[in-house]
């Protein structure tokens, strides 16, 4: 792809209304946190992989502090400087009554550049309801969990609306399933300064084919869209359809190399990149063999980073066959990781 072809659509205007800085919050006030709370620009969106990380419970599946600290302290210490808490982390099945707490555990733990970018949703009362919390909190921006069912195309975008009003900041747009907004409702929210980013997560057997992906960027800028699927499709996001910006929950075992692909596919070195990636397809087959969320709460673990335990229900963990098919896998990418 051109990258120096015009676009169909600008980047929005990232200083309107919906992305100022939040309210300064004083020093030692139960509030205050160490995390990073500017506005994101689109430098900042590439300038790091952008993490989506399990989130570690313990037996009795309360928030394990503890592992969970282990697990941002092993990502920053690989350069990451973006989390991103959705999916993986099962915020679908987070209880409201925990959701502060979660949220500012996380503020109070990652270092001082980086960003958090916690999910809200994915039903309009949940997602109304944290807009409030994260009202009260600096985080820049949240992202909103796809929705499966019931939904419209016009409920979606009054609900986006609505929501980014009520956090008064602009949202992370999550696209996992085929045209679940139309290009040209994303693109008038984008005009209206309500996206910050779009997590664009279609499976495709063949990413180089995607008629929805080129669709979209008929109607916005590339530089909106995040590669959201990690390593696998990232090399032909950015090459054929020149997008710069990419998430990842292998990342979580490997950060540096994950790191290093971001660099080379943003130079241009595809061959040097598709070497990097080609470490991680043992594990990013697991997932999709499995399940992409589970795979990666039990790798981890059976890496050796950080205990996860047990999954917040309606999930559950890997049984013993899965994982002695994983283990391997996970403990050879965090080797070759370190190396």
């Amino acid at each position: 792809m051109d990258r120096s072809r015009p676009s169909a659509g600008r980047a929005p205007d990232l200083s309107d209304k919906y992305t100022r800085p939040c309210p300064r919050i004083p020093r030692g006030h139960p509030e205050a946190a160490a995390v990073k709370t500017t506005p994101i620009r689109t430098a900042d969106l590439q300038s790091s992989v952008i993490a989506v990380p399990p989130l570690a419970r313990t037996p009795d599946l309360r928030l394990n502090r503890d592992a969970n600290r282990a697990l941002i302290r092993h990502l920053e210490a690989g350069g990451v400087r973006s989390l991103m808490y959705g999916g993986n982390a099962n915020f679908y099945h987070l209880a409201p009554s925990e959701y502060a707490e979660v949220l500012d555990f996380l503020a109070d733990t990652v270092g001082a550049d980086t960003w958090v970018l916690p999910s809200a949703g994915p039903d309009y009362g949940r997602l109304m309801d944290q807009a409030k919390v994260l009202r009260s909190r600096a985080f820049p921006t949240a992202m909103m969990l796809p929705m499966s069912f019931p939904y419209t195309d016009a409920g979606l975008a009054d609900g986006v609306r609505r929501f980014t009003d009520a956090m008064a900041r602009p949202a992370v747009v999550y696209l996992k399933s085929d045209h679940y907004l139309k290009p040209a409702t994303l693109a008038a929210l984008a005009a209206e300064g309500r996206i910050v980013s779009v997590k664009y997560a279609v499976v495709r057997d063949d990413p180089a084919h995607d008629p929805y992906l080129r669709q979209l960027l008929e109607h916005v800028a590339p530089e909106l869209i995040t590669s959201g699927i990690g390593e696998r499709p990232a090399i032909v996001h950015f090459r054929d359809f020149g997008l710069s910006s990419m998430t990842s929950g292998s990342v979580c075992v490997a950060p540096r190399g994950t790191t290093r692909l971001l660099s080379l596919m943003a130079a241009g070195d595809w061959a040097a990149a598709e070497q990097v990636r080609a470490r991680y397809l043992p594990l990013e087959d697991c997932r999709d063999a499995i399940s992409p969320i589970r795979v990666l709460h039990d790798a981890v673990t059976l890496a050796g980073i950080a205990d996860m335990g047990p999954m917040l229900p309606l999930l559950s963990g890997l049984d013993d066959a899965e994982r002695a098919r994983v283990a391997p896998a996970a403990r050879a990418l965090r080797a070759a990781d370190a190396d």
